[in-house]
């Protein structure tokens, strides 16, 4: 076997190139897997809604992480799974009819979503919430909102 010389400027080129081209393939796997991540999560939070229409609290508890957490601007700083059952879903669900997903975002670990949910009384709000997931489960939600009179026990008894 013959030893090939090569200069010191000539390997550095050579090493220099193999690290870009690694770090590129690196980024690319990188890119795909969060676009499959970010598939997922919008599949999640598509459940997410469905189950609220179908008024069934078993797929949300499954979809919500253990140590889940809810914010919104009603006196919500981040209240637990259970809380959020009792204070949300409870008080709301009779008054939801179906929920318009406007926009929905997902990047990597998190969503935004934007819709409009219209009462069984055909009236209707509108609401942005981000969430935060934490592997396949939403580990946190978000709600903005405008003043409780915008809740859907409100819009549908008049009660603005």
């Amino acid at each position: 076997m013959r030893a090939m010389a090569m200069s010191r400027r000539n390997l550095l080129a050579v090493g220099t190139f193999a690290l870009a081209g690694a770090s590129s393939i690196s980024a690319t796997v990188r890119a795909r897997t969060q676009a499959t991540r970010g598939a997922n999560n919008e599949e999640i939070v598509r459940r997410y809604y469905k189950a609220w229409e179908k008024k069934d609290w078993g797929p949300i508890d499954v979809l919500l992480a253990e140590n889940f957490t809810f914010t919104s601007a009603n006196k919500d700083d981040h209240i637990s799974k259970s809380a959020f059952k009792t204070q949300c879903w409870e008080s709301q669900i009779e008054f939801i009819d179906h929920f318009e997903l406007k926009r929905l975002m997902t990047q990597g670990d998190w969503a935004f979503v934007k819709y409009l949910c219209r009462t069984k009384n055909g009236k209707s709000l509108r609401n942005v919430e981000y969430f935060q997931f934490r592997g396949e489960k939403i580990a946190a939600i978000e709600c903005y909102f405008g003043a409780p009179s915008s809740f859907p026990s409100a819009v549908s008894t008049g009660s603005s």
